[in-house]
């Protein structure tokens, strides 16, 4: 079932990013005092009364000067999000009252025949009957609210819930969202992240700019591909934080690593036109950390010097630089060109069947008895260890609780070849495993 959709427009800094934190409750949109922070649209998915729908934060609409090619797509994403919206919320400022970019984004919202809802923010206090004045702007009765105090939102949310339309599940009556493969698209400033979102959804839904640090926010994009559900996640590119100086980008880089929090399938993308940086290590381990698929997307691919010979020189450098992940896949691909795309998206859904993938015991304890037989366990002043029997515990990661005489005498070496038996025995491509040890008298 697709949830409606409720975009939040108006001009910069008027507080719609505020307002999305609000209704969510948690910080999920950049809140920062400085016009223009949000530039693409972010959606997240928000509940009132026991109905769903898809909550679209986006930039502010406003004249830049002329060449500001970043404030002219800020512009059309607000465009684009409006034209996908079901209910738009015009976000204005009692604060400082009607502007006359107030009365242009009145006329955009106007011709696009939405229905909008006009929520006169940070009307706390003596301001609070100040919005009598946004009657001017013709679009019926303004809401008074403040997004700090959260004064107002009951209100917002039951009219919006008026205007919003009842949809039906699809007629499998599934929800594609329940089992969709969550994608977390990361990497450094200026890999291609967002080309790749692009490529893949067919649409320019991000921003795409060659100035680094374009992609401020994470952004959730639902779509279908060969008749099963993803979501994918851009995110902002992730510098080594001794070098972010501005606090919004530091915002960024904390709202990219949670993104890698919340994913089945994580995306590390690299520029294939150059060699790995040490970087791209240390995202990839933050990954691996938070237990989830990872593949290594090697962006670019049309640029490598060399043909099949730089090829293999690149991905030899990347499993040196990444051989605590030796077990993730590397794919060649070009954003620009859509070039091994179809592939990528075989092997994410592969990579998230096995994120999710459960082991019987007895088929477990098998392996790991005939492990035991080939390699002895270690052993230190006159004792062994011995593994008694397996259970996995849960999935994404797989995990699995070991029971044994002497935990203390496991080593990281049999672990590992424990871990490489399980692989080899059963497909755990792309994705890390956890051992829990305990003790069995």
């Amino acid at each position: 079932m697709y949830d409606p959709i409720v975009a939040i427009v108006g001009r910069p800094n008027v507080g719609k990013s505020q307002l999305f934190n609000r209704i969510l409750g948690t910080r999920h949109a950049i809140v920062e005092e400085t016009p223009g922070v949000t530039r693409d649209r972010v959606y997240a998915h928000a509940e009132w009364s026991g109905r769903t729908f898809t909550l679209v934060d986006t930039g502010g609409i406003s004249a830049g000067p002329a060449g500001d090619s970043i404030e002219e797509m800020t512009i059309a994403q607000t465009d684009m999000a409006i034209s996908e919206a079901d209910v738009v919320w015009f976000v204005v400022d009692t604060a400082s009252g009607l502007m006359p970019h107030d009365y242009d984004v009145a006329d955009v919202l106007r011709r696009s025949g939405r229905k909008v809802i006009v929520v006169a923010n940070k009307a706390e206090g003596a301001r609070y009957d100040h919005h009598i004045e946004f009657y001017a702007l013709g679009l019926g009765p303004p809401h008074p609210i403040s997004a700090t105090h959260g004064i107002g939102i009951g209100d917002l949310l039951d009219k919006t819930l008026e205007l919003l339309p009842h949809i039906s599940a699809e007629p499998d009556g599934q929800d594609i969202e329940d089992e969709s493969i969550r994608l977390a698209v990361l990497g450094r400033p200026n890999v291609g992240k967002s080309s790749l979102v692009n490529c893949i959804l067919g649409e320019e839904r991000a921003i795409v700019t060659p100035i680094p640090g374009t992609t401020r926010d994470a952004l959730d994009t639902p779509f279908v591909w060969n008749d099963r559900g993803f979501v994918i996640i851009d995110t902002a590119g992730i510098r080594r934080m001794a070098r972010i100086d501005s606090p919004i980008e530091r915002y960024s880089v904390f709202r990219a690593l949670r993104a890698a929090d919340r994913c089945d399938v994580a995306f590390i993308v690299l520029d294939a036109s150059e060699m790995p940086a040490s970087q791209d290590a240390r995202i990839a381990g933050y990954v691996e950390e938070a237990g989830q698929g990872i593949i290594i997307v090697a962006n670019k691919c049309d640029l490598i010097k060399g043909g099949t010979q730089g090829r293999a020189h690149f991905e030899q450098r990347t499993r040196s630089e990444m051989a605590f992940i030796s077990y993730v896949p590397i794919l060649f691909v070009s954003a620009l060109n859509n070039k091994g795309i179809s592939t990528l998206m075989e092997v994410a859904e592969k990579v998230a069947s096995n994120h999710r993938r459960r082991i019987g015991t007895s088929v477990l304890n098998e392996v790991l008895k005939e492990a035991q037989f080939r390699v002895a366990p270690p052993q230190d002043k006159g004792r062994q260890l011995k593994i008694y029997y397996g259970a996995q515990v849960s999935t994404s990661p797989p995990s699995f609780a070991l029971f044994m005489n002497y935990p203390n005498l496991m080593t990281f070496s049999y672990r590992r070849y424990l871990e490489n038996t399980l692989r080899e025995s059963f497909d755990f491509q792309g994705v890390p495993l956890r051992f829990l040890l305990r003790k069995r008298g």
